[in-house]
């Protein structure tokens, strides 16, 4: 898929704005989100935003527009067909999420429509639940700006570390660099999602993994995490590749 959308942004920089646009549309879409890969795609262009191929605030306006129209024909396809939409068979597989959405937007709505264009399944079921509960345009407006503006540099984040990684000469000490770069990532990210686990605990329904990630266990699971964690981030912070990888980033950033 990368190199696809390579070849794509070589032909025209304004063609692979459109294609971030496009994306970031269709990943906000009501139910068709569900079914794309999202937020792979998001994290592929910003390699290519690393990688200096595409712009990053070129992008960020350009994923924000595509999302902002996105939410918008999710919402009025809510207010519009809610009635087929609840005897909808697709949309039953979906009844608990989309129960569980409609009372956060009846108690937080403000709150839920900028969280839920963070999580992947509900980015497309918030607009659209908000539509079919009559929620007041003014009312979802101001967090849907607020969270198109600050959805896709994050999304865009783990591609734009990963581009600019791409561009460090190829050495021994730069594969250990961005081994311990990716290493770090994923034990961030794993850090994270156990304490959010440890955090849900007993909270929601139970999964494949509720089993093994029991509540007693789930304390030393999150300690080991985070202390493996800080072990590689002190290895990768005493890189000296580290400033030519900074530079480079701040490069990205500043262009």
């Amino acid at each position: 898929m990368e190199a696809y959308l390579q070849h794509l942004v070589g032909q025209s920089v304004g063609f692979a704005l459109i294609i971030v646009s496009v994306v970031a549309f269709f990943e906000s879409l009501a139910l068709v989100g569900l079914l794309l890969p999202g937020t792979v795609m998001m994290a592929t262009l910003g390699t290519l935003i690393g990688s200096g191929q595409v712009g990053l605030y070129e992008a960020w306006i350009a994923a924000g527009l595509g999302c902002f129209c996105g939410d918008w024909v999710s919402y009025f396809i809510g207010r519009r067909f809610k009635e087929p939409l609840h005897r909808w068979s697709f949309l039953r597989r979906y009844h608990s999420l989309m129960t569980k959405t409609g009372y956060a937007l009846e108690r937080h709505s403000f709150a839920t429509v900028i969280l839920g264009r963070f999580i992947g399944p509900t980015r497309p079921l918030v607009p659209l639940a908000a539509g079919m509960l009559n929620l007041p345009p003014y009312k979802f407006a101001p967090p849907n700006i607020v969270g198109c503006i600050t959805w896709p540099p994050v999304y865009f984040l783990p591609g734009i570390l990963a581009g600019v990684a791409i561009d460090i000469p190829h050495s021994h000490n730069a594969t250990v660099f961005k081994g311990l770069l990716f290493a770090s990532l994923v034990l961030l990210w794993l850090t994270v999602w156990v304490l959010w686990r440890w955090h849900r605990a007993g909270k929601g329904r139970r999964d494949a993994l509720s089993a093994w990630l029991t509540i007693p266990r789930l304390p030393w699971i999150s300690l080991f995490s985070g202390l493996v964690t800080l072990i590689t981030l002190f290895m990768l912070f005493r890189q000296p590749l580290l400033s030519v990888y900074s530079g480079l980033l701040y490069q990205v950033i500043v262009r």
